[in-house]
């Protein structure tokens, strides 16, 4: 029997069909955008070695509220692997040059970014200054503050489906989600999915300081979502907290309870609560 059902395959299919796909120059290709629904606009930046994928248990609800948007990151995904050298301020240029094309420059978007996503959305999210409505930060480094260190494997060149999965799974509970029983078929999927096509290297970005230094320029609202068990800030969330609300006293940020680095995924429902609340609020 097949590790992944194709059920669960035709599942990503149908969420990826029912998207309008947009492509905006990046390098000598296109950086490919997602975009479902209608209403406000709620732009999704996902993590490293990722893509729109990040977002699958966010899109089918967030979509009855907000047009959701939701770009292929450069060198990940569908997207074109951008030129080099690979900067944050050269990646987010990327991002917003394709944004003015995807919106119009007189509509203020809310900017959610994930991980790597969130490190590079804080300089997408100081480069548009008065375009903003508001910057939510989810789970990403890139702030210059003590990080848990999370061992990751390599998938073996002569691995068997069965080994191959193996690996994805110890370092999806590893890094990505803290609860061993949420890692489903759809989760392992979507890893070998998105690590087959990922070019990018995106993490020595968010072991820089590039988000902190971006904090202070972003003339947005400014609001935080952890997992309480990110791995890669356990047990040291609180000083995310802190360090956003240096920056703007009025920062919300919020915790989910028993959720690990991709708490949108592993707690799909509460995290489409609370950005639903930010976003229109």
């Amino acid at each position: 029997m097949a590790i992944i059902s194709e059920e669960t395959k035709a599942y990503v299919a149908r969420i990826d069909a029912e998207a309008r796909r947009i492509e905006t120059p990046c390098g000598d290709g296109a950086l490919v955008w997602h975009v479902w629904g209608s209403g406000p606009p709620l732009v999704l930046l996902h993590g490293g070695y990722g893509s729109w994928m990040h977002w699958i248990r966010n899109v089918p609800v967030l979509s009855r509220h907000f047009t959701v948007i939701a770009p292929d990151m450069p060198g990940l995904g569908d997207s074109a692997t951008p030129p080099e050298p690979w900067t944050a301020e050269g990646l987010a240029s990327i991002v917003v040059t394709g944004l003015d094309i995807v919106l119009p420059k007189d509509v203020k978007p809310h900017l959610a970014g994930f991980s790597f996503g969130g490190v590079i959305g804080g300089v997408v999210a100081a480069q548009l200054g008065d375009r903003l409505k508001a910057f939510t930060v989810v789970g990403s480094n890139g702030l210059g503050l003590e990080r848990s260190p999370t061992p990751l494997e390599r998938v073996a060149a002569a691995a068997t489906e069965e080994q191959e999965f193996a690996t994805h799974r110890y370092n999806l509970n590893q890094l990505m989600i803290h609860d061993p029983a949420k890692i489903d078929e759809l989760a392992l999927w979507l890893q070998k999915t998105n690590h087959a096509r990922a070019r990018m290297r995106s993490r020595r970005f968010s072991r820089s300081g590039a988000l902190v230094e971006a904090l202070p320029r972003i003339k947005a609202r400014l609001d935080g979502i952890w997992g309480e068990r990110d791995a890669t800030a356990y047990p040291h969330v609180d000083e995310r907290r802190r360090l956003l609300q240096e920056v703007q006293p009025g920062a919300r940020f919020t915790v989910v309870p028993g959720a690990g680095h991709w708490v949108q995924f592993e707690k799909a429902d509460a995290f489409n609560r609370i950005i639903t609340e930010y976003a229109t609020t």
